[in-house]
């Protein structure tokens, strides 16, 4: 079930859901706004040459209130907010429409676990010919909030408690690490 803005707003305020810092502007009738924060990451083009699932990307750190994103670019960004879920609570990160009629896509996987703590990646994508600017402190995604049936297991994962904007941490995948002890072992083979 969704939460209301209201449902959201007395658990904000009995301390079952944290969200900080917060006014009650950002609190809508079945979701909160988030706001953009300062940090960006951007893929280091100068250092990288291909993405790899199976390695760390390297990245470009930019710490500063306004930033401009040129034509068809991708940019990690966060938000001011740091969110600390129950574990009997779930949410989904929406953009905002207004921002997305403008041509900017924000994504970050669409989804919070329950449990998670931590700011939220926002994976911005400028789908025009022109730079779009961001200013920190604008309402930049919503997030709607869901109650799970039973409480589940936390989230702890690679993610959990992630300041600012966080890279990729896909070569920490289960897969790669299987992927590399296979290969380990196919060349203990030959020696």
């Amino acid at each position: 079930m969704i939460l209301t803005g209201k449902t959201i707003l007395k658990k904000l305020e009995v301390q079952q859901l944290d969200i900080k810092p917060i006014v009650n502007s950002q609190i809508q009738p079945a979701s909160i706004d988030l706001r953009l924060g300062t940090h960006f990451l951007t893929i280091n083009e100068h250092i990288t040459s291909m993405i790899s699932f199976d390695k760390p990307a390297e990245y470009r750190e930019i710490n500063q209130d306004v930033i401009m994103i040129p034509p068809h670019s991708f940019i990690l960004g966060t938000t001011m907010e740091y969110i600390k879920l129950p574990n009997n609570l779930t949410a989904f990160v929406e953009g905002r429409s207004s921002i997305g009629r403008l041509g900017l896509f924000i994504q970050n996987a669409g989804w919070v676990d329950p449990g998670f703590e931590g700011h939220i990646t926002l994976e911005l994508y400028n789908a025009n010919h022109v730079p779009i600017q961001l200013k920190a402190g604008r309402r930049i995604c919503q997030l709607v909030l869901a109650s799970l049936d039973n409480e589940a297991t936390p989230y702890l994962g690679k993610y959990c408690g992630q300041h600012g904007a966080t890279e990729s941490r896909i070569y920490l995948d289960e897969e790669t690490r299987f992927s590399k002890l296979n290969n380990e072992k196919k060349f203990k083979q030959f020696d």
